[in-house]
């Protein structure tokens, strides 16, 4: 199973690290894709590999906001810039775990715009609500 994973920058709150490791124990493990930015990236790269999956980055072409996780070089895809990097993510997984930190829709927001990108091309979508309720 190939999952991508979409977070805030400001990290996840516990309910939904929690959630997301419930989750992930659910699924038969596989490829963990995420865009290695600092925040709900990185914490949910550990909590993927934890859980026994394969983390494949697709990380941005600005590296001010890397997080720079490790894994093999060819695990590792080519840089992009933000927006074209997450619908990559989206494109190359049939499922997409979204961590925002708000509970409603924004507009100017990068997880959110993945996760309507997801619903978009109808990718499974599974939205963890900072308070750790599934919507």
């Amino acid at each position: 199973m190939r999952i991508g994973f979409t977070g805030t920058q400001r990290g996840m709150t516990d309910a939904q690290r929690t959630m997301l490791r419930e989750i992930l124990t659910t699924f038969d493990h596989g490829e963990f894709h995420h865009g290695d930015c600092i925040g709900s990236d990185a914490q949910a790269h550990e909590i993927a590999l934890e859980c026994g999956y394969c983390p494949i980055i697709h990380p941005p072409s600005d590296p001010r906001k890397r997080a720079w996780c490790e894994v093999p070089k060819h695990l590792m895809r080519r840089e992009y810039p933000y927006m074209i990097r997450n619908h990559h993510i989206v494109d190359e997984t049939g499922r997409l775990i979204a961590t925002p930190a708000e509970f409603e829709e924004q507009l100017r927001s990068g997880t959110w715009s993945t996760w309507r990108y997801a619903k978009r091309k109808n990718c499974k979508v599974v939205l963890i609500l900072p308070n750790g309720i599934i919507r």
